[in-house]
This record gives C-alpha cells, sequence and structure tokens, in this order.
C-alpha cells in the first residue's frame, strides 16, 4: 500500500508546484500633483424646491375631481374640479338680467331723443327731457352692474376648476372628491421638482467670502456637482449666528427634502500649497486612510496619508508621496500591498 500511494503523492506535489500565478489587477490611475487647494468648509443644507404650495379651493362646492398623489402636472393643468352647477345658473340668471337691463336703456335713449326733437317747439317742459336724461343715465348704470355680475360669475365658474399655477407633482391630497369644501380649503400639495435649491444656514464668519454667482460644490449621496449660489439673504441670526444662502440644485443629484451638503471658501487665506491627489485615490478605513501607489516594477505600494482641505476632485494630503506618483483610483479597496497590477492605459 506504501508502495502504490507514494508516486501520487509526487504527482500531487509536482502539479501543484507547477500551478500558474494569479495575473495582475487591472486598475485605473491618478496622478499625484502640486497644487493650491482652496480652503473650504463643507456647510450642510436641506434641498427645497423653488416653488412648493398647497392648492386651495377659491370657491365653496362639493369636490368632484382630485389629482393622484404622484401625477405630475403642467401649468395650467387641470388639478381638482369643484361642482359648479349652482353657479352656472346664477350665470344664466346675470345674462337675462344683463337682457332685460340693456333694453330699458335702449328705451330709455329712444325716449329722450324723442323729447329731444319736440323741444324746438315748445310742446313740452324741460323737465320732462332732464327726467328722460336721469332715467337713461340710472338704465346705463343699471346694465353696467349687471354685466360687471356676470363678469363675477364668469369668474368665479372659472375658479371652480383648479389650476396648476406652475409645473409639478402632487405629493399630498388634503381633500377626497365627494368632501364639501369652503373658501380658501387646502386640496392638493403641489412641488415643483424641476427647480430645485438648496437651503443652506452658513456661519456668518463666511458671510465676506460668499456672493451671488459665485460658484461652489454640491455634494450628496457621494457624489459631488458644481453649482451656482443663486441668492444670498444678507441678514443674519443673532442667535445662531447663521445666514441664508441659496444653492441651486441639479434634480439629478439629489430629491426634495434630501440632505447636502455645500462646500463653502473658508476664513483664512485663500489658498494653500501642498501636494494634491484625486478624490477617488483615498481609501478611508475605520484607522486609517490610505492610497495605493503603483511601484516601478507594476507593485501595489500601501501608503498612510492625512487628508486636508479639498476642491473639486483634488484633495490635499500629507504622506510619504511625491509629484508624479502614480495613484490607484479605480481597484484600490481590492489590492494588496505587494500585489502585482496592470494599469488599463498601458495595454
Amino acid at each position: 500500500k506504501f508502495i502504490y500511494a507514494l508516486p501520487f503523492f509526487i504527482f500531487v506535489l509536482d502539479a501543484s508546484a507547477q500551478t500558474p500565478a494569479a495575473p495582475p489587477a487591472i486598475v485605473d490611475v491618478g496622478t499625484a500633483t502640486a497644487s493650491r487647494v482652496a480652503l473650504q468648509r463643507w456647510v450642510p443644507g436641506s434641498v427645497v424646491s423653488r416653488d412648493d404650495a398647497k392648492i386651495a379651493s377659491a370657491e365653496a362646492g362639493r369636490l368632484e375631481f382630485v389629482a393622484e398623489v404622484g401625477t405630475r402636472v403642467k401649468a395650467g393643468e387641470r388639478i381638482a374640479k369643484i361642482d359648479d352647477q349652482a353657479l352656472r345658473l346664477r350665470r344664466d340668471e346675470l345674462a337675462a338680467e344683463v337682457r332685460r337691463t340693456d333694453a330699458q336703456r335702449a328705451l330709455a335713449a329712444t325716449q329722450l331723443d324723442r323729447l329731444q326733437k319736440l323741444e324746438a317747439s315748445n310742446t313740452i317742459a324741460k323737465s320732462q327731457i332732464d327726467e328722460a336724461r336721469a332715467t337713461l343715465e340710472t338704465n346705463v348704470q343699471t346694465t353696467s352692474r349687471a354685466r360687471a355680475q356676470l363678469h363675477q360669475i364668469e369668474h368665479d365658474i372659472d375658479q371652480a376648476d383648479v389650476r396648476a399655477p406652475f409645473a409639478g407633482v402632487v405629493t399630498e391630497r388634503f381633500s377626497q372628491r365627494g368632501e364639501y369644501l369652503q373658501v380658501g380649503a387646502s386640496i392638493v400639495h403641489l412641488v415643483d421638482t424641476d427647480h430645485i435649491e438648496a437651503r443652506v444656514q452658513a456661519p456668518l464668519a463666511l458671510a465676506d467670502k460668499i456672493r451671488a454667482g459665485m460658484q461652489v460644490q454640491v455634494r450628496a449621496g457621494g457624489a459631488e456637482k458644481p453649482a451656482s449660489v443663486r441668492a444670498v439673504v444678507p441678514v443674519g441670526d443673532e442667535r445662531a449666528r447663521q445666514f441664508e444662502l441659496r444653492v441651486g440644485v441639479d434634480p439629478a443629484l439629489a430629491l426634495v427634502g434630501s440632505a447636502v451638503e455645500v462646500a463653502l471658501p473658508e476664513t483664512g487665506a485663500n489658498t494653500t500649497a501642498g501636494l494634491a491627489i484625486p478624490r477617488d485615490a483615498l481609501v478611508q478605513r475605520s484607522d486609517s486612510t490610505y492610497v495605493m501607489r503603483v511601484s516601478g516594477d507594476n507593485k501595489a505600494e500601501q501608503i498612510t496619508v492625512t487628508p486636508g482641505t479639498s476642491s473639486g476632485d483634488l484633495v490635499a494630503v500629507q504622506g510619504a508621496l511625491s509629484v508624479g506618483d502614480r495613484l490607484v483610483v479605480r481597484g484600490a479597496e481590492r489590492l494588496k500591498a505587494g500585489q502585482a497590477v496592470k494599469v488599463r492605459s498601458d495595454g
């Protein structure tokens, strides 16, 4: 038994010795550069809509239709309908009143014209003409009042058809179909999700560094995009020592209600010179932050660094790095020190 097992054991050892080495890991790299990174402070903010309103009823009546939650509507599109049957009946009544008063006005005008023709022959008293003029003027004013009432009721009928004042999404319904609404009752909550911005409460110490129109970075969910300061409210809170600013936000970056961070120019010197690396090169662990440097013989080297201020895609760092070092920006989390790598751009 021993004699037969020995060749098999030798074969297993020989086969394992011939196992090929693992192929090098494919990575993307960036370069460490000497740069002046702007000092910034990341300030929290909340995403809000430029147009956010509770749409209310302008007329009293029974609610016949209300848009479903999640419905996207255009500006001027119907979002609710109030029963306007009583208003339409009132409109018909006022239209008849306009026709009646108009007929009386026409009759008064004819009578005045007839009396004025007889005035030259002195066959009528002057008081009759004065009375006819007064009657005509009264009928003219009565007709004008009836027309104004008709226009008012037509406006009320138009208001019974509740339309979106701006394009947006119905996020909540406060009233349901069949309910009787009073004037001013909230019907739906409408939010414009295309025109959004971050509402930021910044320290008063940064007030002299920020102006409308300046470019800043906005970060949400690990993604970062450039944005523009739309407005700065030049009034501070004396208790919180903060002031408000509004920063435009790309709808693709965050939803209304999301928390974001905005990078604002820091107090003090504008820039600091040092070594800057791509943000994606940083590997953050609970006990340390490091980068993976590609050596001249394409081996991975783990270098511990201390990140500093950031600007866009660059981060200032301190560590055993030099300008021109190749740093892994994609795939560093899976690498081990000494592991063979192959830079993707090397072919």
